[in-house]
C-alpha cells in the first residue's frame, strides 16, 4: 500500500508528541491520542509529503512461514 505522509520537521514532530502526551494526561488512551493528532496533522498540514510504501505481502509471507 502506498501513502503520502506529511513531511514534518523535528519541531513539528516534537509538538505532535507533546500534544499526544498532553491528551494522554487528560485521560485519553494512547491509541485515541495518536489517531486524533494524526488526523489533525493530515487535515492541517500544508507542507511537503513523503511517499511511504507499506508492503503487506511480507507480513503475510512471514505469518505463513511461522505457521509451518
Amino acid at each position: 500500500m502506498n501513502s503520502g505522509m506529511p513531511a514534518l520537521s523535528h519541531t513539528e514532530q516534537q509538538e505532535a508528541a507533546d500534544r499526544i502526551h498532553k491528551l494522554m494526561e487528560q485521560g485519553m488512551s494512547s491509541g485515541e491520542a495518536i489517531a486524533l493528532v494524526a488526523a489533525e496533522i493530515r487535515a492541517n498540514h500544508t507542507g511537503d509529503h513523503i511517499k511511504v510504501s507499506f508492503d503487506d505481502e511480507d507480513e503475510n509471507e512471514n505469518e505463513s512461514q511461522n505457521e509451518e
